[in-house]
């Protein structure tokens, strides 16, 4: 099999958790790459629903290594609280491996969190408040603390220390906050080292060695493309690269090492927290898109805003990941409605483009271009192959993906593993 990199193509809550969990039943190992907890993968089986959040989907095949590895940032609590739900659910996690090198989420990261979106009043960034971007913004600064380090007691207490005495001096005196207890984060994380102890090594090599051995990885994305924190919709983006780009930086591996880019869409758009959303639906249609679609965050359970397909974003998505093809899901959401639309471009300043503006967050004078399609009603869940669907729903995919600019290898029309239907493209590009 293929080395793989699985990426979401929109805002996130692309559904990337059941693409990764269909390329697990062939690979020999799914790498996490970035991200922390504040990223929610949904997979259900057998009519059961699995929700992660740190945990590498692949988890529930137990022959398949799954690897956290150095670019995610780690909570302990959320990590052994996922851990211990699997092993009550009968799964056995003795293949999970988690990076030395990977960032420790503290306390302080999740109280900066909350303290500076209350800051920003009206304009706040929607963040999950789990500490994801205080973490990234230690370890750009050279002040996070590691895996590693939370193994070494006296190394860990020295770092610990110097941050807790640097931190409340910023809580107590800049945000008029309460210190935190440094003694009690101790005591904390030193039985949370204890329980993740034999799941933590170098995953760089384990990786290396993977690639040498051509065992077929599965690199497992977490938000989407226009999160990314160059390349997304700054500032409302994420603190790390949800891109393609970031299974290298992530991992230790070289671009060379990756054989596809799956990009993951859904067959409409949602996004979460704030800024200018062009195709956003804040009528009857976005309220029967969210509700048919389920669209309250895996994470948060915050509704999510909702609106028809953008393809200049899919366009944009595809050229910085270096798509290899798209998976296009819930595709049974759209059901029922009479017509259809795709964004196929904006007007801006009086302008028509298909580009996307580098200040898409602020242009409240952007108007999306709309094309309508006839829509269905025929109920699709049961489809098994493309012929299965109803000739306005295949116009609707040829469309989507003409816009693209990349093949559409899959579809997804329920939240079942057997609820995806393969087309010729993913046999070629996926599992060769």
């Amino acid at each position: 099999m293929a080395n793989i990199v699985v990426v979401g193509a929109q805002w996130g809550d692309e559904a990337k958790g059941k693409m990764v969990d269909y390329l697990s039943r062939r690979a020999g190992m799914v790498v996490r790459y970035g991200g922390g907890n504040n990223a929610g993968h949904t997979v259900v089986v057998d009519g059961e629903t699995y929700k992660f959040h740190l945990v590498p989907c692949g988890i529930l095949y137990p022959e398949v290594v799954c690897v956290i590895a150095d670019g995610v940032v780690i909570d302990p609590a959320v990590l052994i609280a996922e851990i211990e739900k699997l092993t009550a659910r009968g799964h056995s996690v003795s293949h999970l491996k988690v990076s030395q090198n990977a960032h420790l989420i503290m306390p302080y990261h999740r109280l900066m969190d909350q303290l500076e979106e209350r800051r920003r009043g009206t304009g706040a960034l929607g963040t999950t408040g789990r500490g994801i971007g205080p973490a990234y913004a230690d370890k750009a600064t050279r002040n996070g603390i590691r895996m590693h380090e939370l193994m070494d007691r006296a190394r860990f207490e020295e770092r610990l220390r110097e941050q807790i005495a640097e931190k409340n001096l910023l809580f107590t005196r800049i945000y008029e906050s309460e210190p935190l207890d440094g003694k009690a984060v101790l005591e904390e994380y030193l039985e949370y080292a204890e329980k993740l102890r034999p799941f933590v090594c170098d995953t760089v090599s384990l990786i290396g060695e993977a690639i040498r051995r051509d065992v077929g990885v599965v690199f497992e994305g977490a938000q989407g493309t226009l999160l990314d924190l160059d390349l997304g919709t700054y500032p409302y983006v994420t603190s790390s690269h949800p891109i393609a780009g970031g299974a290298c930086l992530g991992t230790g591996i070289g671009p060379t090492a990756i054989d596809a880019v799956v990009g993951v869409a859904k067959s409409y758009t949602t996004r979460v927290g704030a800024g200018v959303f062009p195709t956003e639906l804040t009528d009857d249609i976005g309220d029967y898109i969210r509700e048919r679609g389920h669209e309250y965050g895996t994470t948060t359970g915050r509704p999510r805003r909702c609106g028809w397909l953008d393809s200049v974003v899919l366009r944009y998505a595809a050229q910085v990941n270096g798509m290899s093809c798209l998976s296009l899901g819930l595709l049974d959401v759209l059901t029922g409605l009479d017509t259809v639309k795709i964004c196929v471009g904006y007007q801006v300043d009086g302008a028509f483009t298909q580009e996307m503006p580098c200040d898409l967050p602020y242009r409240t004078d952007l108007q999306a271009v709309y094309e309508t399609l006839p829509g269905w009603s025929e109920d699709i869940s049961g489809a098994r192959c493309l012929d299965d669907l109803p000739e306005t729903c295949r116009l609707y995919i040829r469309r989507v993906e003409e816009l693209a600019g990349v093949p559409i290898a899959t579809l997804s029309v329920g939240p079942g593993r057997d609820q995806t239907i393969i087309l010729p493209t993913a046999h070629a590009l996926l599992e060769n």
